[in-house]
């Protein structure tokens, strides 16, 4: 009975009840394409920065990373290696051998880093053939070098010159070799750009005598969203002798500093949450100002204050769930959109964007918890709200009410 009048209430006034069912409704849209383009933009600076060279997770032998020497490699065991590209978790996996040498061209002589690759495999990996801005692409078997521009330019070095490389190789053995530039690389990291070179793994495993050995294997997984949980299974997987990490790992400055934009976008939704809490409180005071007479009359002829209380609740929770539902219906079309279609960055902004080599636009998450999150709260803050009306009614002196 007390839900059919309350039901019959909200279309007694139309126009109160979509007002009040609109800020609801807008509150939760808001939220919601708040949170999922916040995601969406950490999502793929993200997928830009580990595109640049490291992964979503690297293997290494245990100590690598510490002391990035190749007496700390792994010795490709083809059983584990098949293991890992038949793991459902996995998209896709690469191995490398890196070291550090000097490259000399004639007089000029400079340190850099040298990463042994499969050319096909980092192709995907890495986006690596769309990197290159003069020459051609190599093959697994070319004897030939990649050589990053700026790298280039300080060894004052073109195409096809002969690049001479003299390090260490694995086991104390002298690495000594002369490569072609079939290639010049173009990287938006200014460390990677200025130090890079690049051989076929097979070639730098002959190179430093280093037979069937790499440093790592570079991995990017089917689902970026459980990349601590493929972290620790991996890590069970492989034993104590190898270590598992991700770019957060890898690249502890870009997750210090998602966290710190985190942190900010928190505080932007909560003053959001802030707004709409006004919002909503707004029009239901206008509610009980506009029904003071008619609740001071429903008293006087003898309604219960708890059950007219009840009914105005019941009335706020309809209009509160019917605009969290709508908002949140056209809340996830939307994320959708923007994800295919995202809002595109012009001018200054967009060229400093894709100066550092990021995507220049603003693309939303289709994490479905996000839109579960904020409709929810935006719903508690609704619902918390709507016992306003009830505390008013229950505190009712219908007099004064009949006197406004």
């Amino acid at each position: 009975m007390l839900f059919k009048l309350a039901w019959r209430n909200l279309w007694r006034n139309r126009s109160r009840s979509l007002i009040t069912m609109a800020s609801v409704f807008f509150a939760v849209l808001l939220a919601i394409l708040i949170a999922s383009l916040q995601d969406g933009v950490y999502a793929n600076l993200i997928k830009n920065a580990v595109n640049f060279y490291t992964g979503y997770i690297q293997i290494h032998k245990k100590g690598y990373w510490d002391e990035r020497v190749l007496d700390n490699t792994i010795t490709k065991d083809e059983k584990t290696f098949g293991e890992l590209k038949n793991n459902p978790d996995i998209k896709f996996i690469s191995s490398r051998l890196e070291s550090f040498v000097l490259a000399s061209n004639g007089d000029k002589t400079k340190g850099c880093f040298i990463s042994g690759i499969d050319p096909e495999k980092e192709a995907v990996m890495i986006s690596l053939k769309d990197k290159l801005i003069e020459g051609k692409y190599f093959s697994k078997n070319d004897k030939a070098i990649l050589i990053a521009e700026g790298l280039a330019k300080k060894l004052q070095i073109r195409l096809q010159d002969t690049l001479v490389l003299i390090g260490q190789g694995y086991h104390g053995a002298t690495a000594a070799g002369k490569y072609p530039v079939k290639g010049i690389l173009k990287f938006a990291s200014f460390e990677v750009n200025d130090a890079f070179l690049f051989l076929p793994l097979n070639e730098a495993q002959i190179l430093f005598n280093a037979d069937n050995i790499v440093t790592s294997y570079v991995i990017i997984p089917e689902s970026t969203e459980t990349l601590d949980e493929l972290k620790a299974k991996l890590g069970a997987f492989l034993g104590n002798d190898y270590e598992v990490q991700t770019w957060k790992d890898l690249l502890p400055g870009l997750d210090e500093h998602i966290r710190m934009c985190t942190a900010d976008g928190y505080i932007f939704i909560a003053v959001l949450y802030v707004l709409v809490s006004f919002g909503i409180f707004g029009t239901l005071l206008m509610m009980m100002a506009e029904r003071g007479k008619e609740f001071g009359m429903l008293v006087t002829i003898g309604m219960k204050r708890k059950q007219l209380g009840l009914v105005v609740l019941t009335e706020s929770i309809l209009i509160t769930v019917m605009g969290s539902v709508m908002g949140a219906a056209l809340g996830i079309p939307l994320t959708y959109y923007f994800r295919f279609n995202p809002i595109q960055l012009t001018g200054k902004l967009g060229k400093a964007y894709e100066t550092l080599g990021f995507e220049s636009n603003l693309a939303s998450s289709t994490n479905g918890d996000i839109v579960v999150t904020q409709t929810t709260i935006i719903l508690v803050i609704a619902l918390v709200l709507s016992f306003y009306p009830l505390i008013k009614i229950l505190g009712l002196r219908p007099e004064q009410a009949l006197k406004k």
